[in-house]
């Protein structure tokens, strides 16, 4: 099915898109945005996937995490997902809550029902949204990258890990490290894959690397003055898979910084720049 120009803006030399298909992975129509650079026009670019963190939909990072004009300086496309499948009849939580259901897909393949129905975001990053960017020109979709804040980067760094060769390079702004060891995980895994926790390991960061994951380069910035940091984040369990196996990071602690836009605008042509490297 052919998709869905939605809307496009000139923005810093290239064109801000959004789209709508019609996806099979998750059974219902999805939106994602595009930022395309004029270069790719002529030069086919690699692509950045950008997964976002609760709450959020593809247009938060479009609008406030200021990346467009590096990433066209680059000449590298921008491409923003939703965080879960909606519309009707997509389960939700029954009492509302932000960190479950809507907005909350945690970027995985849910074996349980009712989530099994339409919440299966890993297979939609992985697989099907590629498959959906062979019909943008001016992609090079043999060179791709992906970053993430808070959910979306325990997305981004879980999906370069279990599927190697897919990325170049992985970053995350804020990631929740080890969503086997806090809340908002416990909540998400307890709901979407049941109470086996050999699944649960399977989307686990901090388990992964543990456990073998092939190395990937990895950039990591937290906000060290994040209310969520010490609770829901635990980027010391990342770093202490890191030192056990000998799996190379970079960790930088960013003093004064929060879990807010704010702190990724302030960092986003750092990540940009870092995945260029292993874009080239």
């Amino acid at each position: 099915m052919a998709l869905e120009l939605l809307s496009s803006v000139r923005c810093f030399a290239g064109d801000q898109r959004r789209y709508q298909i019609a996806s099979s992975a998750l059974s219902g129509e999805t939106v994602f945005s595009v930022f395309l650079p004029d270069f790719a026009v002529a030069n086919p670019v690699p692509v950045v996937i950008y997964l976002s963190g609760l709450t959020c939909t593809d247009e938060n990072a479009v609008t406030k995490a200021g990346a467009q004009r590096v990433a066209s300086e680059l000449g590298i496309a921008l491409v923003f997902p939703d965080t879960s499948p909606r519309g009707e009849g997509v389960a939700d939580d029954p009492e509302g809550a932000y960190d479950l259901g809507l907005g909350a897909g945690f970027y995985l393949d849910a074996v349980r029902a009712p989530w099994s129905s339409h919440y299966q975001m890993e297979s939609f990053v992985v697989d099907e949204l590629p498959a959906l960017l062979g019909n943008v020109d001016g992609l090079d979709l043999d060179r791709v990258s992906i970053c993430g804040h808070s959910m979306g980067g325990h997305g981004a760094i879980s999906l370069a890990l279990k599927h190697p060769g897919k990325y170049q390079s992985a970053s995350a702004f804020s990631p929740i490290c080890a969503p086997m060891s806090c809340a908002w995980g416990k909540k998400a895994f307890s709901a979407y894959l049941g109470s086996d926790e050999s699944l649960w390991q399977q989307h686990d960061s901090s388990e992964l690397i543990r456990r073998g994951a092939p190395q990937i380069p990895l950039l990591v910035d937290q906000g060290a003055a994040d209310p969520f940091l010490e609770e829901q984040l635990r980027p010391d369990l990342l770093l202490a898979a890191c030192d056990e196996v000998g799996f190379p990071v970079i960790y930088r602690a960013q003093i004064g910084y929060d879990h807010s836009y704010f702190f990724i605008a302030s960092f986003i042509e750092d990540h940009l720049r870092f995945h260029a490297k292993y874009l080239a």
